[in-house]
């Protein structure tokens, strides 16, 4: 005779809705049962690991969902269609212009123009003002608003719902992560179908046969023996025979102990370590990065700003002026700058800093040349979390200063991350984009179960970072995930686990110290 008498209740009501060659997945346990998702997921764990139940297929099912700014944009325009109907009705505006009259970040207003002025649309004057030279309108921008208004009316568009070339255009906007001000964001479920095994089936004949119904009570409380209740109530099986609490001495946390190794590791290498506060000014935090101020990662869908104070009192100086400069005509870099009037009230506000980076920008108003510098330092940036991807993170990031340092010293130093600290057997470089390194490289390694990612970015520091702040030498700049190498290196699928509450894990998981 099978034992059901200890089936928790969501196993119970499954196995009791489920019919032998039937398939079941979440859908279904949500609709006929009201399950959570969570509900869902862990019964299918309990039934499976019993062998009550076997997988039957697993699909990953994308669909494309509108978000606050696709619905505003759907209703309103796309920014880059409002830009191009004012231009048409008022010519010869200035950016923070048309920011005023229609409302719109100063991102949002330079990425606009950038998209307009990529297909020649407009233009700008020698005294900063943008106008029309082509009425024109690329074809993919017409049929981009037209997906957007499609899309207005369920809010969710079905990947297999779309004709090819309306896949490549949805794909070319859409963020799958933080969505941030894109139309769009990218969702990906995986639909695991199940069906009842007949060890299953003999449990669920058990199950009826005994009356068990899943709403039997678990728990005692007073308010069933104060009101008497408990007399007609059916009631759960106690386990007697559970095994008693284990006495487990403490231990440190493995991420915790891998950190500092990592560090001690750094030190031994001759590196010298910096830190700094949580809270910094968009100063630091991108304009002494030569990151624009209209640039779409300042946006505050992806940085956390600071309420109260929301701004600093002042910048320091030479390096205010020196950067700004640098912005608006290039200064003393050889740049041309990023051509626009430098916002000195926007470098004041205050955010949680989103990147390490900002650390290496500090550190070069007095590092020695030669010097070898790095922080391992949390950062906060708003995030879709997943098992890759969380709303804040750790970074170790570094800076090396000389006057023969060159990209090759930069990949072999990317090499012993990778696989002496991450523990990777396979990596690869790929070429990547930052506004402050050129040229820029983005280093990914292979996890045995979730494939390859991105481990972090890397570059040598453009003139526009170094020279304003009063360095003259080559620097080679890293800003390292290291959540992610801490994934490889304790042997883990999920970053969540390296920030979990369950202690067992603690007790149980190898920290690096025992490993090495």
């Amino acid at each position: 005779m099978i034992e059901v008498k200890n089936l928790h209740p969501l196993e119970i009501k499954l196995l009791r809705y489920a019919q032998m060659n039937k398939d079941i997945n979440s859908s279904d346990l949500i609709k006929e049962l009201n399950y959570n998702i969570g509900q869902c997921n862990q019964t299918f764990s309990w039934l499976s690991a019993k062998n009550f139940i076997t997988e039957i297929s697993r699909i990953i099912k994308i669909s494309y969902e509108l978000t606050e700014s696709g619905l505003f944009q759907a209703e309103y325009g796309m920014p880059v269609l409002r830009l191009f109907n004012l231009l048409n009705e008022k010519n010869n505006l200035s950016l923070p212009e048309i920011s005023d009259i229609l409302n719109l970040d100063n991102s949002d207003v330079g990425s606009a123009y950038g998209t307009l002025a990529k297909y020649k649309i407009i233009s700008m004057t020698s005294d900063h003002k943008a106008y029309i030279v082509n009425q024109n309108l690329p074809e993919e921008i017409l049929n981009l608003q037209k997906l957007l208004v499609r899309a207005k009316e369920k809010s969710i568009i079905d990947d297999e719902d779309l004709d090819q070339k309306e896949k490549d255009l949805i794909k070319s906007i859409a963020k799958k992560r933080s969505a941030g001000n894109s139309p769009f964001k990218v969702i990906e479920r995986e639909i695991i179908t199940y069906r009842l095994t007949e060890l299953g089936f003999k449990a669920k004949e058990e199950i009826i046969r005994q009356n068990i119904t899943g709403e039997e009570i678990g728990v005692l409380t007073p308010e069933l023996l104060s009101s008497g209740k408990w007399k007609n109530a059916s009631f759960r099986a106690y386990g007697l025979n559970a095994p008693v609490s284990r006495l487990i001495t403490g231990r440190p946390n493995p991420y915790a102990d891998y950190i500092r190794w990592v560090k001690d590791k750094l030190v031994s290498l001759g590196f010298e370590e910096f830190d700094g506060p949580l809270v910094e000014n968009e100063f630091w935090n991108g304009d002494a990065l030569f990151m624009p101020q209209f640039h779409s990662a300042r946006d505050i869908h992806d940085v956390y700003y600071v309420k109260e104070p929301s701004h600093c009192k002042e910048i320091e100086e030479p390096y205010l002026s020196n950067v700004a400069r640098t912005h608006e005509n290039g200064g003393e870099t050889g740049s041309r700058g990023w051509n626009y009037s430098f916002d000195h009230e926007f470098t004041k506000r205050q955010v949680l800093r989103s990147q390490g980076t900002v650390l290496s920008a500090h550190k070069l108003t007095n590092a020695k040349s030669p010097g070898k510098y790095f922080g391992v330092v949390r950062c906060f940036r708003y995030d879709q979390v997943d098992a890759v991807h969380g709303a804040d993170f750790y970074q170790t990031e570094g800076i090396v200063i000389g006057k023969d340092v060159n990209l090759k010293n930069l990949l072999g130093l990317l090499k012993m991350f990778a696989e002496e600290i991450a523990g990777a057997e396979e990596v690869k470089y790929v070429p990547g984009y930052f506004p402050f390194t050129e040229p820029s490289i983005e280093v990914h390694i292979k996890h045995p179960k979730l494939g390859w990612f991105e481990l972090g970015g890397s570059g040598i520091f453009r003139p526009e970072v170094t020279k304003p702040l009063g360095i003259e030498d080559p620097v080679l700049a890293w800003g390292l995930g290291i959540d992610r190498m801490a994934l490889m290196h304790l042997g883990l699928n999920d970053l969540r686990e390296l920030f979990t509450n369950d202690i067992e894990s603690v007790r149980t998981r190898r920290g690096n110290n025992a490993k090495n």
